[in-house]
């Protein structure tokens, strides 16, 4: 094992002294977004990257993607280079604004997707039914995306960066446009993840989402770290103490004051009542609701965690490829054996076609014989295998003519 794959046993994402500096046409230096940040995210925590618009979060995760080049420093993902193709299929990414092609539905889309990361199409059919049901769009499954309001689509985000089964998941603002419901259920849906084992970056202007959820923070500001550590050694208040106690009267309170001034020697700063938080009498209001079948045309509550998340398909993936490559390579020895054997088709030829058949699909009938018509899919296959085929050629253009970008 070398320095890298020993690191990434450790860490998911080590970055030391990372700069990333914007630079003109001229290549003088613009801007610096990010200025000697050093930060480690470990396996199996929720890490949240903080600060104001400006501060350098997006631009830090675009080179943890990577999609921007690092200036200076050192940064690894997985124990390798951000570049490393390899790493790709174990990351989720929810970007902050939310992409997706208008004219197709939900189920299309993951569909898209699923192809994208070679899912098997059973898979895919499989992780499709339970993300829809889990962000709650099983409902508007037929609608396209196009009709979604902003918190319809970034439920289809989240959904859409799960599709993978990924070990480490990259969320830019995943709560923005979300309800009250949303929101909660995000935040549960991360608490889940981690149990399972995954890996989350989390960034967001909501401050309070992040101080549910997260392990461990860093607070970014013009670039640079100025503070980091656990939420509870961040939000610590080492001024003051607070007493939990049953309702009491005026008398009981002036009497525990006298006794506190008397014995300690100082006096009570603030006495209240405690108060529950907005979000939880908005979740009992809608709760209510829908006890009652009030009728919506808009998001459900979204379902459990989707089972396949965690089961670890994705590291079984590299053994099925090797076995199904190991099993091509007997077809064709076995191939060229009969081709060098003079005998007509026999037997032994029907065997060979019998293994070079792809696994799942029936036999060929004999001539004349009845052919059953396949049912109709709900997918427009047609429509996805248009797009793939654009993003191949796309692929293909890049890679034979995007030599002359400049880079820091």
């Amino acid at each position: 094992m070398n320095r890298r794959e020993a690191a990434s046993v450790q860490t998911v994402v080590e970055a030391e002294g990372l700069v990333k500096t914007f630079s003109d046409f001229w290549l003088r230096a613009k801007a610096r977004a990010v200025d000697g940040v050093t930060f480690e995210i470990r396996p199996h925590e929720i890490f949240g990257l903080l600060g104001p618009n400006g501060s350098g979060k997006s631009t830090t995760i675009k080179m943890i993607l990577g999609l921007l080049r690092k200036s200076k420093g050192r940064l690894s993902v997985f124990g390798r280079d951000p570049s490393d193709v390899s790493v790709k299929s174990r990351i989720g990414y929810l970007p902050e604004e939310t992409y997706m092609y208008r004219f197709l539905n939900p189920r299309e889309t993951l569909e898209y997707f699923g192809k994208l990361f070679g899912l098997p199409r059973s898979t895919r059919r499989r992780r499709t039914d339970e993300l829809l049901e889990m962000v709650g769009l099983e409902g508007a499954s037929h609608r396209v995306v196009g009709e979604f309001s902003k918190g319809m689509a970034r439920r289809l985000g989240i959904a859409q960066a799960l599709i993978n089964d990924p070990e480490f998941l990259i969320l830019d603002e995943p709560t923005s446009g979300l309800d009250p419901i949303g929101t909660r259920q995000v935040k549960d849906l991360l608490l889940d993840l981690r149990r399972r084992g995954k890996t989350v970056l989390l960034s967001s202007h909501l401050l309070a989402d992040v101080e549910d959820v997260c392990d461990r923070m860093v607070i970014l500001y013009g670039g640079k770290i100025r503070a980091s550590g656990s939420a509870e050694e961040l939000l610590r208040d080492t001024k003051h103490t607070t007493l939990h106690l049953p309702r009491l009267d005026a008398t009981a309170i002036s009497k525990i004051d006298a006794a506190i001034r008397r014995e300690v020697g100082v006096a009570v700063d603030r006495v209240e009542s405690p108060r529950q938080r907005l979000e939880d009498l908005f979740l009992q209001i809608v709760d209510a609701a829908r006890a009652e079948q009030a009728e919506t045309s808009g998001a459900m509550r979204g379902g459990p965690t989707a089972a396949f998340l965690g089961e670890g398909e994705g590291q079984q993936a590299g053994a099925l490829i090797a076995d199904l490559e190991r099993a091509a390579t007997e077809s064709k020895r076995a191939v060229q054996v009969a081709a060098s054997t003079p005998m007509g088709r026999g037997p032994e030829l029907d065997a060979i076609a019998e293994l070079q058949r792809p696994s799942g699909t029936a036999a060929p009938k004999p001539a004349g014989s009845d052919v059953t018509k396949p049912k109709s899919d709900a997918v427009d296959n047609s429509v996805i295998e248009g797009l793939l085929g654009d993003s191949r050629k796309q692929q293909q253009d890049n890679s034979s003519g995007g030599s002359g970008e400049r880079s820091t």
